[in-house]
């Protein structure tokens, strides 16, 4: 059991995953400072001074805090387009090593109704049956 745990381990698509978490993990840092420092702030501006991240609704002793929510949204849309981006730039990347493909030859064309017709005319001329 404990070769077949270091056989899944090794391979490479666990360790991608594994580096790409880490990244993503340290990435969400960015994209959380970035929201919070950068982008609330400049929205605030526009929609007069409001921090989303204070924006709730209390019901009973229920508080729900639907800024948390708004700022939850706005760091999902960075971080999609951030992902797109990149892989868009991958996909190019890889057009780029390959070469393009030649086209297929075209097949021979078939002889047309007529051309057939005069083939059969032909031989039963040249057979004499």
């Amino acid at each position: 059991m404990l070769n077949e745990f270091k056989a899944f381990i090794s391979k490479g698509n666990v360790i991608d995953m594994a580096v790409g978490i880490i990244i993503g993990a340290a990435f969400t840092a960015i994209v959380t400072s970035l929201v919070d420092d950068l982008v609330n702030p400049l929205i605030g501006i526009f929609v007069g001074g409001i921090d989303f991240s204070a924006l709730s609704v209390g019901i009973g002793d229920a508080k729900f805090m639907y800024g948390n929510f708004i700022n939850a949204v706005i760091k999902f849309l960075i971080i999609a387009w951030v992902v797109f981006l990149l892989v868009k730039a991958v996909n190019r990347a890889s057009e780029l090593g390959r070469k393009p493909k030649e086209p297929e030859p075209a097949a021979p064309a078939a002889p047309t109704e007529a051309e057939l017709l005069q083939q059969i005319l032909t031989e039963l001329k040249t057979s004499k049956l």
